[in-house]
């Protein structure tokens, strides 16, 4: 399947997902992350996750992050729209957010930090393939973002889907995962 139509089935099994179910499954993604090594990591590039869109709640296995790793830098993406490009600002206890047009909470008036620096980065997503391959948004923003990384920056995907088995329309410009994280398994690429 292509990632266009991965996007709009997944979109839909995903807000199928009654909020029971998906405090169950956010559970069993902690555990399951809980199971990786995070010996070299020193700063990570998280996301707030949509509300509306059913995203799997990253904050937990951030938060783990931060009880197990003192002095755990964490930042957050901030969409630059008229360039297309993406950054990433270190927050704090007392950032404050703000909503893009995407709906989509971003920190305000942090500290920018150059791509190179980042250790881990948790890749919002819908669906990925075997090869690590991801369906996401559709703006390109992360793969672009990856891009400007260092070749050793650990990427993670959390999903409540096992991977399909190919993308069809992968490009040259995408980068897969290291690692997608589900409720039942951990998949290493």
């Amino acid at each position: 399947m292509t990632k266009k139509e991965l996007r709009e089935q997944y979109r839909q099994k995903r807000l199928a997902i009654t909020e029971k179910e998906k405090v169950k499954l956010d559970d069993l993604l902690l555990i399951r992350f809980q199971k990786l090594s995070f010996d070299d990591v020193q700063v990570l590039l998280s996301y707030a996750p949509m509300p509306h869109t059913a995203e799997p709640d990253v904050h937990l296995c951030e938060r783990f992050l931060q009880h197990q790793i003192p002095g755990l830098q964490v930042a957050y993406p901030v969409i630059d729209f008229p360039t297309q490009s993406m950054q990433a600002m270190l927050v704090q206890e007392d950032t404050e957010f703000v909503q893009n047009i995407y709906k989509i909470e971003e920190p305000t008036g942090g500290e920018i930090i150059q791509p190179e620096m980042i250790d881990a980065i948790f890749v919002p997503m819908l669906v990925c393939d075997r090869q690590g391959h991801r369906a996401g948004y559709g703006r390109g923003f992360y793969d672009r973002y990856l891009n400007q990384c260092r070749e050793d920056v650990l990427k993670i995907g959390f999903s409540y889907f096992e991977p399909v088995e190919t993308i069809s329309d992968i490009h040259a410009f995408d980068i897969p995962l290291n690692f997608c994280i589900t409720p039942h398994h951990i998949y290493e690429f």
